[in-house]
């Protein structure tokens, strides 16, 4: 078993944590392509109250392609991605609060939200709620987005 640990401090917040990591995976585990389980333990305080989360973890990337440190670092490199696009999603575009939910629809307007999002992003934006509601109030603009500057005109 390996180990590895980090904290941080994020304003308020305070966070702590640790990665066991074991290589030799227990034969009731039939996962194809498995390399190594982790568990990975999370502190916090936040304004003073504490919280812990537990969670297990496979991957497919053997220890020499990833050590205990290099998996701690790529579990919460994973959490910033989640965090940042999720956010935009349900919050920003309301994924959340979307009524569709049958048919191929679902998945066509998340397509069209990541669309929207990677536009945005190509175009250099960082507040994607203003650029959403300056695109709205100026649809040859968000043309502009797909076709390039010309669309303006």
């Amino acid at each position: 078993m390996r180990v590895a640990a980090s904290h941080d401090k994020h304003g308020d917040r305070l966070e702590f944590r640790k990665i066991e990591t074991l290589a030799k995976v227990p034969p009731y585990i039939h996962w194809p392509g498995i390399q190594q389980i982790c568990r990975i333990e999370r502190h916090r305080t936040l304004k003073g109250q504490p919280s812990v989360e537990i969670v297990c973890a496979i991957t497919s990337l053997s220890r020499r392609q990833a050590s205990a440190a290099r998996l701690l670092h790529l579990s919460r490199q994973h959490w910033q991605i989640e965090n940042k696009l999720h956010y935009v999603r349900d919050v920003t575009m309301g994924e959340d609060a979307c009524r569709v939910r049958s048919g191929t629809a679902p998945q066509l307007l998340a397509s069209v939200r990541n669309l929207a999002i990677g536009l945005l992003a190509r175009a250099g934006v960082r507040n994607k709620a203003a650029a959403l509601r300056h695109h709205a109030a100026k649809p040859l603009r968000a043309l502009a987005l797909l076709l390039g500057p010309r669309a303006e005109n």
